[in-house]
């Protein structure tokens, strides 16, 4: 069921808004119903992990490397003349 709810927001922040709305084939009420599910979607602390996810728990090992040097040194053999 829907419901009517009355916002207060900048004029500028509306106008792009209802452009993003409409490059996306959407309305804004959709656009901002969407984002307040998505939020409030990620405040439940009971996530439930699917029986595969914990499975996979620990299977690949990770040294705690720093990926930045590690690039930059594949760059630099890459690139040696």
């Amino acid at each position: 069921m829907d419901a009517k709810l009355t916002l207060s927001l900048d004029k500028k922040t509306i106008e792009q808004a209802k452009k993003y709305a409409r490059r996306k084939n959407t309305s804004l009420s959709r656009l901002i119903e969407n984002f307040l599910a998505k939020v409030t979607a990620t405040d439940k602390e009971n996530i439930e992990i699917s029986p595969l996810v914990k499975s996979l728990s620990g299977v690949i090992k990770v040294k705690n490397t720093d990926h930045r040097k590690g690039y930059t040194d594949y760059l630099a053999e890459k690139y040696k003349s």
